[in-house]
């Protein structure tokens, strides 16, 4: 299965893995952690939340435009959920393609279409509180079905 919610680690060669392809030129990984200062909080771990069965649902929906807009690219997406503690992997995303401009361009559209599309939820606990946050982070507009470029320091 390529496009999974997890409650257990991620294994990123596993994920890796489901992309290797002959035709591929490169394979782009995006491995999401847990970062310990957020917006100058510092955080104690987050617990993440998802409506499973929609979550995959719209995972395979980015793979499937992923692969209809760089041809030849292979997807597979797992997302945890649970209690994850600083520097676990929350996301791994590997995207495989002929060539290597386009493994980096079609794995920061997912990225960003999971932030904007996927029914994932997390709960941030830091020292001084805890607040739920939604998907209502910056997403990039991708109106001609490339990315533009984007801030990738975030």
């Amino acid at each position: 299965m390529n496009y999974e919610i997890s409650r257990e680690p991620i294994d990123i060669q596993l994920v890796i893995d489901k992309v290797v392809q002959r035709e591929a030129g490169a394979i782009n990984t995006f491995i999401g952690t847990v970062r310990e200062l957020t917006k100058g909080k510092k955080t104690l771990f987050l617990i993440y939340e998802a409506y499973e069965s929609m979550a995959v649902k719209k995972l395979e929906q980015i793979g499937r435009e992923i692969e209809e807009r760089w041809e030849g690219s292979r997807v597979a997406i797992t997302h945890r959920v649970g209690k994850l503690d600083i520097t676990d992997v929350a996301v791994v995303i590997a995207v495989s393609t002929p060539h290597r401009a386009d493994s980096y361009e079609a794995n920061r559209y997912a990225i960003e279409r999971i932030k904007e599309i996927v029914p994932i939820w997390k709960k941030e606990h830091w020292e001084d509180g805890e607040e739920w946050m939604g998907n209502q982070l910056e997403t990039v507009a991708y109106p001609t079905g490339k990315p533009e470029e984007a801030d990738l320091n975030e």
